[in-house]
């Protein structure tokens, strides 16, 4: 017998049961990059995620025959939706096994709950903010996830969706960048160089992460308005903007990230990581007690960088900007000796950018789907 239950987010033991189920799922699958346990938890906890503090989400676990066989969170972003003038339900968290009968009984409880607040659409996957990945995976199996910031999941899955009536509403590109072949024509580092000796704009960056700290206020400002033409934007709040650059400053090296200044003022951003997924892997999702040690081996040792946040103001984007924002990336990658990069999920609505970088050797390799169905 199939049933689809609600999880209790105040009970350990339902938490820990939606947390394992991926874990079983893609056990040994050598292409899924776990989650750090205690990071899928927060989101499960509304005393401590901040988009509780404006939205719903509530979560759920199918089982049939006593054994957990799919999960899903439904959610109601309040200001995405007032933002766009939308009433959209999302979806996240989504596994299932190859099963359209379970799937079907999932979604047919999101749609319930969507139905229930008045919401007339389903899109997703699409999470709590932008460090959560987008969309169903639908190419680009073969290759490895980038850490946790992208999804990854079975080829079957878009399947499960599509004959359930869900379709298209906008894709994320991946692009692979090879030091070999990542070489920026000279007219762009002149450009770069130019908009330098002018003066108007200027690279800031960091040699520890106290520096780094010191500029997380005026980070989050500008990561807050570079994107507000993008599909997914919405104007985040404080709390959020802190909770992300939270999450940064966890991961991040500080000589990986740069920024681009205006009369002192944050107005663009690179930010480059290095690529610890093997690391995860090894962690299985627990830091402790050996976990961070796999971590910290991976960093001195891995020859990938993801590029996941680039962007700059609109209004500084013709004058120099998005040519200093390139120039900056190639630097990256080589002055650290990286090999390959990964230019973590671009929306196709940012035509420019995906365009530009096509242009300067980079490999479309990984495409993920965000999906939509009216109820």
């Amino acid at each position: 017998m199939l049933a689809i239950n609600q999880v209790d987010v105040r009970s350990k033991n339902d938490v820990e049961r939606f947390i394992d189920f991926p874990f079983q799922l893609y056990a040994g699958h050598p292409n899924w990059v776990p989650p750090l346990r205690m990071d899928v938890a927060t989101k499960l906890n509304p005393d401590k995620h901040p988009f509780f503090e404006h939205s719903e989400a509530d979560f759920f676990l199918a089982e049939q025959d006593g054994q957990i066989v799919a999960r899903i969170t439904a959610i109601e972003n309040k200001p995405y939706n007032h933002y766009h003038g939308k009433q959209q339900a999302q979806f996240y968290l989504f596994d299932c096994i190859e099963d359209h009968a379970v799937a079907e009984a999932l979604f047919g409880k999101v749609f319930e709950w969507a139905r229930a607040r008045r919401l007339t659409e389903v899109v997703g996957p699409k999470g709590f903010g932008s460090l959560d990945g987008y969309g169903l995976q639908i190419e680009g199996f073969e290759h490895r996830q980038m850490m946790t910031m992208m999804n990854y999941n079975y080829p079957y899955y878009a399947g499960l969706l599509e004959r359930l009536g869900f379709t298209k509403e906008v894709d994320f590109v991946s692009c692979y960048l090879s030091a070999d072949r990542f070489r920026l024509p000279e007219r762009v580092h002149r450009i770069a160089e130019r908009a330098l000796k002018r003066g108007s704009l200027q690279v800031k960056r960091f040699r520890n992460k106290r520096e780094l700290v010191s500029w997380a206020r005026k980070i989050g400002t500008a990561y807050n308005q570079a994107f507000v033409n993008n599909w997914e934007y919405y104007p985040l709040t404080e709390r959020e903007i802190d909770f992300i650059l939270d999450d940064i400053m966890v991961i991040a090296d500080p000589r990986l990230i740069k920024i681009i200044t205006h009369n002192d003022e944050a107005v663009g951003f690179l930010f480059a990581f290095p690529d610890v997924s093997k690391g995860l892997q090894k962690a299985k999702g627990r830091l402790f007690p050996t976990g961070i040690f796999h971590l910290l081996w991976n960093v001195r040792r891995t020859n990938w960088v993801a590029l996941n946040g680039a962007g700059i103001l609109p209004e500084f984007q013709g004058r120099g900007g998005n040519a200093l924002l390139y120039s900056e990336m190639e630097k990256t990658i080589r002055e650290f000796n990286f090999e390959h990069a990964d230019l973590v999920q671009i929306a196709e609505s940012a035509e420019d950018m995906r365009s530009d970088l096509i242009n300067l050797g980079g490999v479309p390799f990984k495409n993920h789907r965000v999906y939509i169905k009216s109820l």
